[in-house]
């Protein structure tokens, strides 16, 4: 038997990122998301202490993913390159399960209850962490650009690959699995020393050279 408790958790979650994504958070109420979600107050109190605590567990869900998958990489990869390249798919493929959450996240992201704030908090600085330590280890092993400072470095990446949720779109040119091999081969393009991108043993994670004429309406 399906657990119907879980099955409304889920509803009034779906219900409520669409809702915060179309209007806001401030100005999506309980009794709002109880209505779109064909639930009761009971039913929402049942599952979520409040309507701060939605959020934080909209946040959660992302945060908790991305960090997973990326100390998987850390952990499954030998080398830094193999590494940041398993980050850097991974990262972007969350995009892929979580596209309203992290459009939610960085709309709202401020509006987190300060005890929800942190807890959101320090998986984020573990993340950025676990991206840093990657950076430093290919600077010290010869493989990473020693004159590109690690906090740009690693800042340019959480930019560029968070903004795709702003422009993405399920039935464009490019799947996600797609953009995520193109910024892997960008990021690893940018950060890579001349010897370590001759590597043979890389020549894997960079996409092979084809003529493509798209109208940016295709891809956009």
């Amino acid at each position: 038997m399906a657990d119907k408790s879980s099955s409304l958790r889920e509803r009034i979650i779906e219900t409520s990122l669409r809702l915060f994504e179309a209007r806001g958070y401030h100005k999506v109420t309980v009794d709002q998301i109880v209505k779109e979600s064909n639930t009761s107050k009971g039913g929402f109190y049942h599952n979520f202490k409040s309507k701060d605590e939605l959020l934080y567990v909209i946040h959660d869900q992302f945060i908790s993913y991305i960090l997973e998958e990326g100390k998987k990489a850390y952990k499954q990869w030998n080398t830094p390159t193999e590494r940041l390249h398993g980050i850097i798919k991974s990262f972007v493929m969350v995009l892929d399960l979580y596209k309203s959450q992290v459009t939610v996240f960085y709309q709202e992201y401020s509006y987190l209850a300060p005890e929800y704030f942190t807890e959101i908090k320090v998986k984020r600085d573990q993340y950025k962490d676990l991206m840093f330590r990657v950076i430093q280890d290919g600077i010290d092993c010869g493989e990473f650009r020693e004159e590109l400072p690690i906090p740009i470095i690693s800042m340019a990446i959480f930019g560029a690959v968070n903004w795709i949720c702003k422009w993405y779109k399920t039935n464009g040119r490019y799947t996600i699995p797609e953009i995520a091999d193109i910024y892997a081969d960008i990021i690893l393009h940018a950060v890579l020393t001349k010897e370590a991108s001759e590597n043979p043993n890389y020549s894997r994670f960079f996409l092979k050279s084809h003529s493509v004429d798209l109208a940016l309406k295709d891809i956009f």
